[in-house]
């Protein structure tokens, strides 16, 4: 009994996104921002290499949401150590991470209606960290 099965078909490219489809998957990139960037990532890995608008949009959400990250990081950071050093009055800085989270979902409404209608959003501040 030597049954010699076959071995296993090498994977096959996924087939290119059509434009509807582009368009759509870069806006949820840009509207995932939301829930922080994990989702711009996720759509990035996943759809990188069959739509380049949705490559190109969802690098942008992405970079833009770790610029966010950074900043969220860097103000509890600087609260906590503030409020050390000033018995806790420096620490009202962190009032701010609310006002940079309403900033983060604002742009990120704006980047999926841009992207939905096929236009390239740029954000206003972002550190380009993925190219």
């Amino acid at each position: 009994m030597t049954d010699q099965t076959p071995p296993p078909a090498a994977p096959q490219p996924a087939a290119p996104l059509t434009e509807a489809e582009d368009r759509q998957w870069a806006s949820f990139a840009h509207l995932g921002g939301v829930l922080g960037f994990l989702p711009a990532l996720i759509i990035w890995l996943v759809f990188k290499d069959r739509g380049s608008f949705t490559n190109a949009e969802a690098k942008e959400a992405l970079n833009f949401q770790i610029t966010v990250t950074i900043a969220y990081v860097a103000l509890n950071l600087l609260g906590v150590i503030l409020g050390a050093v000033t018995f806790g009055l420096g620490g009202l800085i962190t009032f701010l991470v609310p006002l940079v989270w309403i900033a983060a979902v604002i742009f990120s409404i704006l980047g999926f209606v841009k992207a939905k209608d096929g236009i390239n959003y740029r954000y206003p501040v972002s550190i380009r960290l993925i190219k």
